[in-house]
């Protein structure tokens, strides 16, 4: 895993308000997370890719300006593997939408 602190914008450089995606396979549960912190590319890239190799997931959209990320799994996912992935990455899961 990838280790990365946030304070404001994660690097001040990336373009902010696209949607990063990881898709990985398939179809299954549908989870919207609300997370603070993201303000970027770069953000909605770390986050995407910590929660991206959670078993199970099959796709991973982050929505900085939206502070929203859309995870697709097998089966639904433990919120706590969820919170550990988004705060591996630097930030914080503050529960579904």
């Amino acid at each position: 895993m990838t280790e990365q602190t946030n304070s404001g914008s994660c690097c001040g450089s990336c373009g902010t308000g696209t949607a990063t995606d990881v898709q990985v396979h398939g179809s299954g549960v549908t989870t919207v997370y609300k997370v603070s912190g993201m303000t970027c590319g770069h953000c909605e890239s770390a986050i995407s890719k910590e929660i991206s190799v959670l078993d199970g997931v099959t796709a991973v959209t982050a929505v900085a300006d939206k502070g929203e990320v859309t995870v697709t799994s097998a089966a639904p996912l433990d919120e706590e593997a969820v919170r550990a992935a988004v705060d591996e990455a630097g930030y914080e899961l503050v529960g579904t939408v």
